[in-house]
């Protein structure tokens, strides 16, 4: 009864996870958006043509729901300050500061991930969306482009589910950050009744605008261009995400069944005594069911609360990955899966119960007492004259006996040792995703250049800035082995609502390492590379011919290539675009080092070379896969270890019907270490099955699975990102079938060990 207690207490804690991730990646931005009290819309607003009493009257609009503010907001450029555990002088860009005074409210809950609301001037809660490496609670920030340099502490990480602002502080400290003599700006949230789409939400900002002073409404954001980009976001992790959850359901339900029913099967002899003392068919199957329904009960609940802490932790990674928020798991499924459970307990328990009440009591007495004569005793005739120890033959021979239930068992452990590999290569795979991105290997080290007219452009220290200094300081450094000039400009496409995020490079980029799906790198100007969403979105194929506006010109681009990228992007040659411009400022430097240059030397003596006014840093843009490889591990090792359990159930059901045997053993000679080899061996023939069986399963869902990723973020891979099982690889994953079942095994291995001898014969 006890292991029926914990079976229930493991299956249950894993299938409640399993099923509020597979809930969670059903629309996630929907529930966080709803959860959170989401704005529909965030007007930002020119508080020098309106008053308080203005903007209070438009929360009373018939459109409008719920409102709040005015928040006082400003942008800041700041960078890291120098600390022990953070690089200095790293920037983080401009950020969109709002004065709140607490996280709450009837729109917009932010949610804090860690640490505490700003409380005090200095101190500041950072949005975790884009947050940089490293960036954590206790960080320094500098704001550089006000008089001073004022300094902020970060108190808190937090999120807003429509990106309201990249950072809040205390209502006071804005008039603090504000540049002197800009003019200032604050924001409005509203919820409306209708902005279901974007001609509604359009219809709701005009209302709020016709309200207001002429010019007091400056912008408006709806929260659809935030769904549209965490929905593409969620959509790429969600098919990983589903099928660690199916398989933890699976396994739970398959384990279940597995132990009741066991556990009822090894009841027979009771049952028969039952019968032979006047009970009817009925009541004996009752009072087992019965019986295996009251630990199980204890299990269910104990499991429902495991699993709600689990799942608890699990959402909180799936949410960070999919940029909700906040993912929680419903009320309902925290009451359903619990009495599933139980009532699959009481379901498994029935049948054999039933069958066995059936039965005369001397056939339920012998069918309680060890399997049926003759089963299994070829393979131990077979296996006896290999040249073994005897208690590795008798182990080696001791599934045939129970054939059901080591099918059962080799399905649980061949659901574990499939998330194992699956898991190995996804990994794998998402490394190769986040460097195919971030081009970490080739673009090591990234310099960014102020904007023309910046307070930064100036002579600083005796260092000319210009991008002929940047040129010739990245020349003159020893490490350098390629550099190249990027500009970062926006064009638009006739015929697309969005604009094209083109990236044009200045000199040679070949080396810049973006996988090629298809065609060529681009050899010259009005050539340019695209991603698959590109194609898609325009209708074009590789060898077209595309239209971009630039500055107001007509720019024919031809597609020689379609590399693995994400968006409405355009690489090309800056020449491309000069046509329709003046020689275009570069925004970013990136340089790739010469083997066996240390990069924080080459960092440190860059940085010195040019001065404060360029930002060097190391390409260290990780998108978030620290976070997504833990979200693997804990799913897998919660599979493994329900896996493992499915194995500790069998060995306990089977030293359970062999306890005589076991005490027939032990009186011949048999020593607690030759027990301990007979169970294990028991079941390693059968993970080692699984484990075999488990490395093609685990490789087509991984085949299966990563492309239908890649196509939910608009992008395909390349075939080397899939390809990332090599044999010896394999041949090692394989043996995870074994280590799952040997450590479900040792268990109550040396429960058998440490039995007696005059224990285990009086248990007949």
């Amino acid at each position: 009864m006890a292991v029926i207690g914990l079976v229930l207490l493991v299956s249950t804690g894993a299938c409640l996870p399993g099923l509020a991730l597979v809930i969670a990646s059903n629309s996630p931005f929907d529930h966080a958006f709803a959860a959170q009290h989401g704005a529909d819309v965030t007007a930002v607003i020119d508080p020098s043509r309106t008053n308080p009493a203005q903007l209070a009257a438009t929360a009373r609009l018939p459109q409008v729901s719920a409102a709040a503010g005015p928040f006082a907001e400003t942008t800041v450029t700041t960078e890291l300050a120098p600390a022990p555990q953070t690089p200095g002088g790293e920037p983080l860009g401009p950020l969109t500061l709002a004065g709140r005074s607490s996280p709450g409210g009837p729109v917009d809950d932010v949610t804090l991930q860690s640490g505490h609301w700003a409380q005090q001037p200095g101190q500041i809660v950072l949005s975790s969306t884009g947050l940089a490496p490293g960036v954590t609670d206790g960080t320094r920030l500098i704001a550089t482009g006000l008089p001073g340099k004022p300094m902020l502490t970060i108190v808190g990480i937090a999120t807003s589910v429509t990106g309201s602002a990249n950072g809040w502080v205390v209502p006071g400290e804005i008039s603090v950050l504000q540049a002197p003599g800009s003019p200032g700006s604050e924001e409005m949230l509203y919820r409306f009744r209708d902005a279901a789409n974007a001609a509604a939400a359009s219809a709701d900002v005009a209302a709020v605008t016709a309200a207001l002073p002429a010019g007091a409404v400056r912008a408006a954001q709806s929260y659809l261009s935030a769904k549209a980009q965490e929905t593409s976001n969620a959509a790429s992790f969600a098919p990983f995400l589903v099928a660690f959850g199916v398989l933890g359901l699976m396994m739970s339900v398959l384990i279940v069944a597995n132990v009741i029913s066991g556990a009822v099967v090894t009841g027979y002899r009771r049952i028969g005594i039952l019968k032979s003392i006047g009970f009817t068919p009925g009541q004996v199957s009752a009072a087992y069911v019965f019986q295996a329904m009251i630990p199980a009960a204890a299990g269910c609940i104990a499991g429902a609360v495991l699993g709600h802490l689990l799942a608890a932790v699990l959402l909180g990674k799936t949410a960070s990955v999919y940029g909700v928020g906040t993912l929680g798991v419903p009320l309902w499924a925290d009451a359903a899966v619990p009495l599933a459970m139980w009532c699959l307990t009481g379901i498994a328990a029935l049948v054999p119960a039933v069958r066995a009440g059936r039965l005369s009591a001397v056939q339920a007495m012998a069918g309680g007492h060890a399997p049926r004569v003759g089963r299994g005793y070829a393979a131990h005739r077979l296996l006896g004259r290999l040249p073994l120890p005897r208690p590795v033959t008798i182990g080696l021979a001791a599934p045939s006996s129970r054939p059901a239930r080591t099918a059962v068992t080799l399905a649980a452990v061949l659901f574990g040792a499939t998330a194992v590999i699956f898991a190995a290569g996804l990994g794998s795979s998402l490394s190769h995703v986040v460097s195919g991105l971030s081009l970490t290997s080739t673009e090591q080290v990234q310099i960014q250049v102020p904007p023309p007219g910046s307070t930064n452009v100036v002579m600083r220290q005796g260092h000319a800035q210009s991008s002929e200094s940047v040129s010739a300081a990245l020349a003159a450094q020893p490490g350098t082995l390629h550099y190249a000039a990027e500009s970062s400009e926006q064009a638009s496409v006739p015929g697309l609502s969005q604009r094209v995020s083109v990236t044009a490079f200045t000199g040679d980029a070949a080396w810049t390492g973006y996988s090629m799906l298809a065609g060529d790198w681009y050899t010259g100007p009005g050539q340019a590379v695209v991603p698959a969403y590109f194609l898609e979105q325009t209708g074009t194929t590789v060898g077209d011919t595309v239209v971009i506006v630039f500055n107001g010109r007509q720019i024919p681009v031809r597609i020689v290539g379609e590399d693995f990228d994400t968006g409405l992007v355009m690489i090309t040659d800056s020449r491309t675009l000069a046509r329709a411009a003046h020689p275009l400022p570069p925004s970013w430097y990136y340089a790739e080092l010469r083997p066996g240059t240390s990069t924080s030397a080459y960092v440190q003596a860059l940085s010195t070379a040019l001065g404060p006014a360029y930002q060097v840093s190391t390409n260290n843009d990780t998108r978030g896969l620290p976070v997504v490889i833990g979200l693997i591990s804990i799913l897998t090792l919660l599979l493994a270890i329900v896996a493992g359990l499915g194995v500790l159930n069998t060995v306990v059901l089977q030293t359970r019907e062999r306890t005589r045997d076991l005490g027939v053993f032990k009186a011949i000679g048999m020593t607690p270490r030759q027990v301990i080899a007979m169970v294990v061996c028991s079941v390693a023939v059968t993970g080692l099955a699984a484990g075999v069986v488990a490395v093609p399963v685990g490789v087509a869902l991984h085949q299966y699975v990563l492309p239908r990723m890649a196509a939910a973020a608009g992008t395909e891979l390349p075939a080397s990102f899939l390809n990332v099982y090599r044999a010896p690889e394999l041949a090692i994953l394989a043996l995870s079938g074994v280590v799952i079942a040997v450590i479900g095994a040792l268990l109550p291995a040396g429960w058998a060990a440490r039995t007696s001898t005059a224990s285990a014969l009086h248990a007949e």
